[in-house]
């Protein structure tokens, strides 16, 4: 006699199923990129060419910064801002749904607040077509926008650090988010806008300070700074984020846009060991003509050309130290320049069980720093400038 059939397993219908693991919320990956690379330093040097450029109206140099990220970059445009308007009151916005981020963000500030004291600082968790007018186009998220209004009290860096530091309840509960379950991408809990300003200075900045219900807009330069990801089609990146944003500039405001470029020893890396891998498909060229069809007869209002190579592609490098790239390089250096790679050309976790394996990441990547002497990437940049009449 056959024994008893055993008992079927459960369904696997019944278990829940995880959320699609998301590229850029690996925050190992993503701090050690930007500790090991000089990207963000890069990026501002390039922003400050275009802060030069402006020319603000009153009540305030108006900024949005479409991805805050740690706040290295805004920080910097902050400085160079400061530099060329040392007088006009500041008003920067700075989307970012990572609490991680806002953390790190905001610990940039108080040298800020003391050198710049006309300054108002807003950091929101709204998506890219609501996040420049600080209001959510539902009725509903509108009415349960969670607004909070810092007014830091003090004349020194020291006690603005202290205040932003007690922060961190509000912003856990702010800043809440939980994972789509169809995309794994993050979700937020609640619409939140957090305003920040030196209460010595309110009177001064009442016709810049954010009020609850405004719709504000109209912006003197917007940083775009890797705002997507590499392998999404033009059209989605457009409609978005660049048409969203391209539509918040003010008459003579400039939106700077920068994405990665490939044709440098990072994708060389890749290709050793996936030849056909082609992640930065879309150019600029391509993004500015979509951007004229979404924008149809608006796009009268704008320019849209794109620079020449020459002066649309920059390059960032790896830290490195001249001897540590010879015939043998250090296995911290190659891990260095490992993660660097994955992280710019945009390669997900279950790709690489194969290659990490057998070893061979480590031999490839040897390969190219020997090769070159170190590592590099490049990054390409384009400008949307508003018509000034």
């Amino acid at each position: 006699m056959n024994s008893p059939a055993a008992p079927a397993a459960p369904a696997a219908a019944t278990a829940p199923a995880s959320p699609p693991f998301r590229f850029y919320d690996n925050r190992q990956k993503y701090l050690a990129f930007v500790t090991s690379c000089n990207e963000k330093s890069a990026i501002a040097r390039r922003a400050a060419h275009e802060v030069a450029l402006l020319r603000p109206t009153p009540p305030a140099v108006r900024m949005f910064d479409a991805g805050m990220g740690d706040g290295t970059v805004i920080g910097r445009v902050m400085r160079s801002t400061h530099r060329q308007f040392p007088t006009v009151p500041m008003f920067v916005v700075a989307k970012e749904i990572s609490l991680e981020d806002v953390r790190l963000g905001l610990e940039k500030l108080p040298d800020r607040f003391c050198e710049h004291p006309a300054t108002v600082f807003v950091v929101t968790n709204l998506n890219y077509a609501e996040a420049p007018r600080l209001m959510p186009r539902d009725a509903h998220l509108a009415a349960a926008l969670n607004w909070q209004e810092v007014r830091l009290s003090g004349a020194t860096a020291h006690e603005y650090a202290q205040q932003i530091e007690e922060l961190s309840d509000a912003l856990a509960t702010g800043w809440q988010t939980r994972p789509s379950p169809r995309t794994g991408n993050p979700m937020i809990v609640r619409p939140s806008v957090l305003v920040m300003y030196r209460e010595d200075h309110k009177f001064l900045l009442d016709g810049v300070i954010p009020k609850p219900g405004q719709i504000f807009e109209h912006y003197d330069l917007v940083l775009a700074s890797q705002p997507w990801r590499a392998r999404m089609d033009a059209n989605f990146k457009v409609q978005k984020v660049l048409a969203p944003l391209a539509r918040s500039l003010a008459p003579g405001g400039r939106l700077l846009a920068i994405q990665s470029w490939g044709r440098d020893p990072g994708l060389e890396i890749i290709r050793q060991l996936w030849p056909e891998e082609r992640p930065f498909q879309v150019d600029r060229h391509e993004l500015l003509a979509a951007l004229r069809r979404e924008l149809g007869r608006d796009a009268r209002e704008f320019n849209l050309t794109a620079l020449p190579d020459e002066r649309a592609v920059f390059r960032y490098e790896m830290h490195t130290l001249p001897s540590e790239i010879g015939d043998r390089i250090g296995t911290s250096t190659l891990f260095a320049a490992w993660n660097a790679a994955i992280y710019v050309n945009q390669i997900e976790d279950e790709r690489l069980d194969a290659v990490v394996t057998n070893g061979a990441y480590l031999e490839a990547t040897q390969r190219v720093l020997q090769a070159h002497g170190g590592l590099w990437f490049n990054d390409e940049a384009f400008v949307v400038s508003r018509r000034r009449d």
